[in-house]
């Protein structure tokens, strides 16, 4: 099935590359109907390898290497994934999948765009299949068979497993589509806003995808890993990021083009340059080039992907410069004080995040070839330069919605900014109340008062204007405002997730944290940021074995101000084949308790030898529940934006306007 793949994805190629297909209604078919093919073919071969791990074929070398008898069942899913070979089977299945949809979904006034987009699917298609026949066949055999596998690595038995990395895939491989589009509209010569239409779903999918993805890893790291945080700037973690900001950045930017006839150039190197990054963010992982607790082992992969970005960014780029003439804006930027300007502000934050990113992620690489030494770019460089960045792009998400486009005058600035700034200067005098002195801390939570006050400014006009045009009731016009203009209040939605993000982010610059070597019936108090005095107490160790694993836990009773909050249990886990072998090193189970204001965060490191006596690290965790939460409402958020369809509601009532008053309120446009 992967070679039957391979030929029809490269033939296809070679069609539409040829341009034969022109005026021959029979050859732009068959091209047409390549994707469907290439799907069939390759379910069938992820069926293929899906049984050869169910039925436990330790004969397949990719079975044997992520798989035992004793892996708990959920998990053999997951082992699907869990290595190279296998992840890369399942990105060609998807990728196969999500090609036959596009083609499916497509309305027909795209249809001069469709050959296009067959072609350049199906020529990425090509290159993950040639990885696979010749660099890492997941049905690969072994001269014998084994009595039993090696099992999955224990960090990767966690139920996030089973989601983050098919999330992630997802934003990854869906940025394909997108990227197809831009090609096709290029090549065509169909440089209007036809294409942006026919990905926008595209766009917010793989965004959402992506956006997901992190999330999840973000709380497999914290529950999973046990140093204490979510997010580490790991160069696997960066190459997720670097597409989604790129991503996020042509999300608002392709607004301008749609309704000012702006940023088409930038627009189109924004969107290849997501597809470039998301390539590279795969050769990251899979080339070990650098050290990180996400990647997969070294191995020669990381070339076929080094030599396909290489060409991906020469074609990409040399397309669009073919056309550059032909991509002039239609009109100029009118003023600083616009919407337009906003969004381009908005635009270069996000690029100059991305490159921040970008140059700390491959300094270790760039000074090893200079200087014959890896230097390692840490934390403190990506903080420093990131948080007043990021902090950037939080004041923009609460003006942008309140500057008018072309130019805004000063009474319009005055009527929209009153609101939003007095909640922001509300939120700052709360939390300086409090006790809090750190200034990034300070400016974050301030921000975020004055964007969820233009949040809420936006909702409470827009359903105004409902009210005075159809009589509704404030419910109701509510819920009709957002199911007539889901693009726009969606998008509030979304920028209310990032809020709590940012907010909850900051909340850990009060993190407390600590260290102790405990005896049985021996405690420790730990104060908290929120004035709580916590008190652990050691009650022993205890050994046992479940499953695939020998087991050590250590249990702490915990009180707060003195009353009981509950037995937490952190455990080191030895994972065993059926034999009771030992198969890889231990890993550490993080005891948690989370709430609305902080987590208490327990981590069993030892015990000193032969005794109960335990070492712990114990910290607490200010408003990590917050990012979560920020998952789900994100979430919503975006499937509120690309949920199709609207509601067509007929005007009922006619308000007459007050004497002074305009009836181009903000929101009454959108009701």
């Amino acid at each position: 099935m992967l070679w039957l793949s391979l030929a029809i994805a490269l033939g296809t190629t070679a069609l539409i590359a040829s341009g034969r297909w022109r005026g021959d209604d029979v050859l732009q078919a068959i091209a047409l109907r390549a994707p469907y093919v290439t799907a069939g073919c390759l379910c069938v071969a992820a069926l293929a390898l899906w049984t050869g791990i169910f039925r436990h074929d330790f004969n397949i070398s990719y079975v044997a290497s992520y798989t035992a008898m004793n892996l708990p069942d959920g998990y053999l899913i997951a082992a699907f994934w869990a290595g190279q070979q296998g992840s890369l089977l399942f990105w060609a299945v998807v990728l196969s999948i999500f090609a036959a949809l596009a083609q499916w979904l497509t309305p027909r006034n795209h249809a001069h765009l469709m050959p296009y987009v067959a072609g350049v699917t199906c020529a990425v298609l090509a290159f993950f299949l040639i990885v696979m026949l010749f660099a890492a066949n997941p049905f690969e055999r072994l001269a014998f068979v084994p009595a039993d596998g090696r099992g999955m690595n224990p960090q990767l038995q966690n139920p996030g497993m089973m989601i983050h990395p098919p999330m992630l895939y997802l934003g990854y491989i869906s940025i394909t589509i997108p990227v197809a589009f831009a090609i096709a509209a290029l090549a065509s010569g169909r440089l209007d806003t036809g294409w942006l239409h026919a990905i926008r779903r595209w766009t917010l999918v793989s965004w959402l995808f992506l956006s997901i993805g992190i999330t999840l890893g973000m709380w497999w790291a914290y529950v999973e890993l046990g140093w204490g945080g979510y997010w580490a700037w790991d160069p696997v973690e960066n190459a997720s990021l670097l597409p989604w900001l790129t991503m996020t950045a042509f999300l608002h930017s392709v607004m301008i083009q749609e309704k000012r006839g702006m940023l088409k150039r930038w627009n189109l190197m924004l969107i290849a340059g997501t597809f470039l990054l998301s390539i590279f963010g795969t050769f990251i992982t899979r080339s070990g080039v650098i050290a990180s607790v996400h990647s997969f082992t070294q191995s020669n992969v990381g070339y076929f992907f080094l030599v396909f970005l290489l060409l991906a960014a020469i074609f990409s780029f040399v397309l669009i410069w073919s056309r550059w003439p032909r991509l002039e804006t239609e009109l100029e930027l009118e003023s600083l004080v616009s919407r337009e300007a906003a969004f381009l502000f908005n635009n270069l934050a996000f690029v100059g995040i991305a490159f921040s990113v970008l140059w700390g992620t491959l300094f270790p690489i760039i000074s090893e070839l200079v200087r014959g030494n890896k230097i390692t770019v840490g934390p403190p460089f990506f903080n420093r330069v990131n948080v007043p960045l990021g902090l950037f792009l939080m004041a923009l998400t609460g003006i942008g919605p309140l500057i008018a486009w072309r130019k805004a005058s000063a009474a319009n600035l005055r009527r929209q900014f009153i609101a939003p700034a007095l909640a922001g200067l509300a939120t700052l005098a709360l939390i300086v109340a409090t006790g809090a002195r750190d200034v990034y801390a300070l400016v974050a939570f301030a921000l975020g008062g004055f964007v969820l006050g233009t949040i809420m400014q936006e909702f409470w006009r827009g359903a105004r204007a409902r009210r005075r045009m159809h009589g509704e009731a404030a419910p109701l016009a509510l819920v009709r405002l957002v199911a007539r203009n889901r693009r726009r209040y969606g998008g509030y939605l979304v920028h209310l997730a990032m809020i709590i993000y940012f907010v909850a982010f900051a909340g850990m610059a009060f993190k407390r944290e600590t260290e102790a070597t405990l005896k049985p019936g021996e405690s420790i108090e730990l104060k908290s940021p929120f004035g709580h005095t916590y008190r652990f107490t050691h009650v022993g160790v205890s050994q046992y074995q479940a499953l695939n694993r020998f087991v050590s836990a250590a249990s702490m009773r915990v009180r707060r101000d003195g009353a009981d909050v509950g037995l937490f249990v952190s455990e080191k886990r030895q994972h065993v084949d059926t034999f009771g072998r030992p198969t890889f090193e231990p890993s550490t189970e993080v005891g948690i308790r989370s709430d609305v204001r902080e987590d208490i965060y327990l981590v069993y490191a030892g015990s000193v030898a032969g005794t109960e006596e335990a070492v712990y690290r114990i910290a607490l965790n200010p408003l990590v529940w917050w990012v979560w939460a920020g998952g789900f409402v994100l979430l919503f958020g975006g499937l509120v934006t690309m949920w199709p369809g609207g509601v067509t509601v007929r005007r009922t009532a006619v308000v007459p306007v007050r004497a002074g008053e305009t009836p181009a309120l903000a929101g009454a446009g959108a009701a």
